[in-house]
């Protein structure tokens, strides 16, 4: 029985400022040598669409299954067949620009096994910032 059938998934959400423009911001979203610069150790591209994410050295499948060029990213993750399941964990990536001030913000959705809430928002605390300094905002 893998993983995700037997734990219970938690939906955890957080938006940071970036002070950077969409249309800057987006590409170090969608693209594997920009996802490369701050968000794991290596991303590569397989295919259009799928993506192979590298963290302790450990590959992780997932498929770009949806976006908005300019807006949004998501990457839900695959099985170790690469195969799509239900209730996959799926990251989001949404850019949300504030009519009234002009601010970028980046909202991040993590739907995964991982419910420590604290320790979540450690750890995209410190990759924001590593992005904030890639994207000069």
């Amino acid at each position: 029985m893998s993983l995700s059938t037997t734990r219970q998934k938690h939906r955890f959400s957080v938006e940071h400022p970036i002070n950077a423009s969409p249309k800057i911001l987006y590409p170090y979203l969608a693209t594997a040598s920009g996802l490369e610069q701050w968000f794991c150790q290596r991303v590569q591209m397989e295919g259009s669409q799928h993506f192979n994410f590298v963290w302790d050295n450990q590959s992780h499948y997932a498929e770009m299954s949806s976006h908005r060029t300019n807006r949004s990213v998501r990457f839900c993750f695959l099985d170790e067949r690469r195969q799509t399941v239900a209730d996959a964990n799926y990251l989001d990536f949404l850019i949300e620009e504030s009519q009234l001030t002009q601010e970028v913000y980046l909202r991040v959705v993590d739907y995964s096994e991982e419910t420590d809430t604290e320790e979540l928002e450690e750890m995209w605390a410190s990759l924001m910032q590593k992005l904030r300094e890639q994207v000069g905002g």
